[in-house]
């Protein structure tokens, strides 16, 4: 028990030193040895995980993932967005079979167990529709998390069509309403978590797409 908090504050150190550190930099001065800058790393190693082990992440490691994620920039600190953390089961489970019922072919792979790529947890993150940028800030929460999960060893994937599927079936609203957010936001996507069950390779990256404006 001892070593097992020995090595959650650890974690806690890591965290806090790699995302509220700052770099102090001289203007002009060449940044050198980012492959040792643990930050830069993360984002440059992490892949989208679409197959997980069955193992859960526990509460204790979400709560941190959490945390790094509502520590996210956020315009006019409105903090316009609401999260929702399911590793209940019963509740992915049904979810799945309500899914599977309207879209049969998905059952026909013997891989599929549950239509968030077979995660055991599941992040659902709405924004605010009376601000016009909530969006963005959702986004930048759900960006922290996962970078944060990746440099503690979890996968994740961001997910669009399951809450599509939330947001526009019917049959599915029991499970929408259970997540319980407040009137004025509306679900925008999800992010599943999970311990990694492939290595996928990096795929490319369009770099002309980014300029320099002199």
């Amino acid at each position: 028990m001892k070593s097992m908090k020995l090595m959650f504050a650890g974690i806690c150190l890591l965290l806090c030193c790699g995302c509220s550190t700052p770099v102090k930099q001289e203007s002009g001065e060449k940044v050198e040895n980012t492959k040792e800058n643990a930050v830069i790393e993360t984002i440059m190693s992490r892949r989208s995980i679409r197959k997980y082990t069955p193992q859960a992440v526990n509460r204790d490691t979400m709560q941190i993932i959490l945390d790094c994620g509502i520590n996210a920039p956020n315009g006019q600190n409105k903090q316009s967005w609401e999260v929702r953390v399911v590793d209940n089961p019963e509740f992915i489970n049904g979810i799945t079979e309500v899914y599977k019922k309207e879209n049969p072919k998905a059952a026909e792979d013997p891989n599929f167990k549950n239509m968030f790529r077979n995660a055991s947890t599941v992040v659902f993150i709405a924004h605010d529709l009376s601000y016009d940028l909530s969006q963005i800030d959702c986004g930048l929460l759900g960006e922290n998390m996962i970078l944060s999960a990746w440099s503690m060893g979890i996968g994740s994937c961001c997910l669009g069509t399951p809450t599509r599927f939330m947001t526009s079936t019917p049959a599915a609203a029991e499970y929408l309403q259970k997540l319980d957010f407040p009137e004025g936001y509306q679900l925008l996507y999800c992010i599943a978590f999970g311990y990694p069950d492939e290595t996928p390779t990096a795929k490319p990256r369009n770099a002309a797409k980014v300029r320099f404006i002199d």
